[in-house]
């Protein structure tokens, strides 16, 4: 066996605390430094998960020689420049989604890691959970036919905070970028990143964020997705891939599933894969595994499809007339 990967966290913000509890159900990693800008987050977030590495800078963390990989846990519009620190000092990096606040960030990032010859991925952790594994699987073995249709919805009701950082434009605030990069790059996994034609609607909210969008995409299979995010209103949560000859279902939450049920023909086949920890935990095998093989990104979510999903996200932003004050 390998030595695991020894990381740092990158912000100790909530998402923060949800990779450390991943870290602790597996091998293959485990959390060693932690980087705030102020010592005192810094020590609490380290003592409540074992880490012995402190540092009340993220130039601090960056440089830790103790630590193989960092996860960039910040808002979104930090992560072009977290993300480029620690790449240029030879950190291995996992980003949070969404990847960036654009495509142009998203390229200078990618550009980054290429030239230096160092890991980076795209920490959207839904993509490496067992029952998505299975979906894949599905699809790959053309159980269901030639995809025709993907519907997916990601929304919830959530108080109006105009200083929080989903209704606040300076944080990268709204429902497209904090959850419908989610149905996003569902749609992708399913039919690609490269969709002919894109077509939205919004509703921008009185902080000017959208707080729901609906998405349309059409493949130049003739497939289309429909997909639809929301920050102000509790949707189903459900996904749904139709194809040619079948149909997958993924259950109720299904960007956080457990279950699936395949139906095609005469066949009906209804999976239960359970989580093993709290989910977040995949996306660091899958880092443990690149890195053990020598790999400076991975084939499940490439860079080249990080880079397509956030030109996606662009245009859907273009076409409903959100715009951030830092581009």
């Amino acid at each position: 066996m390998t030595a695991p990967i020894r990381w740092g966290i990158l912000g100790p913000g909530s998402i923060a605390h949800k990779f450390a509890i991943g870290l602790q159900a597996i091998s293959e990693g485990e959390l060693v430094a932690v980087g705030s800008r102020d010592q005192q987050r810094a020590d609490a977030f380290a003592d409540q998960y074992g880490a012995p590495n402190r540092h009340a800078s993220y130039e601090a963390l960056s440089a830790d020689p103790d630590i193989d990989a960092v996860y960039v846990a910040t808002p979104h519009p930090f992560h072009k420049d977290n993300s480029i620190l620690c790449l240029e000092t030879g950190k291995a990096v996992l980003c949070e989604k969404p990847f960036t606040i654009n495509a142009a960030e998203a390229e200078a990032v990618v550009a980054c890691a290429r030239a230096n010859g160092v890991f980076l991925m795209e920490a959207m952790w839904s993509r490496y959970l067992p029952i998505m594994v299975q979906v894949r699987e599905w699809l790959d073995a053309g159980a269901i036919g030639e995809p025709l249709m993907v519907s997916a919805d990601f929304g919830f009701r959530a108080g109006v905070n105009p200083d929080g950082r989903l209704f606040n434009l300076a944080l990268g605030g709204g429902a497209l970028l904090d959850i419908g990069i989610y149905v996003v790059s569902f749609a992708a996994m399913v039919l690609g990143s490269q969709p002919a034609q894109i077509a939205a609607a919004a509703h921008l909210g009185e902080t000017g964020v959208d707080e729901q969008t609906g998405i349309v995409l059409r493949y130049s299979s003739g497939a289309i997705a429909n997909l639809s995010c929301a920050i102000r209103a509790s949707t189903s949560h459900e996904a749904r891939i139709v194809g040619s000859e079948g149909t997958i279902v993924i259950d109720p939450s299904w960007w956080k599933g457990e279950s699936a049920t395949l139906k095609a023909g005469e066949r009906e086949e209804r999976i239960e894969l359970p989580l093993a920890g709290n989910g977040y935990n995949y996306e660091a095998q899958e880092v443990a595994r690149c890195l053990g093989e020598g790999l400076t990104e991975s084939a499940v979510m490439s860079l080249d499809e990080t880079v397509a999903l956030m030109r996606i996200l662009d245009e859907i932003r273009a076409q409903i007339g959100l715009k951030y004050p830092m581009e």
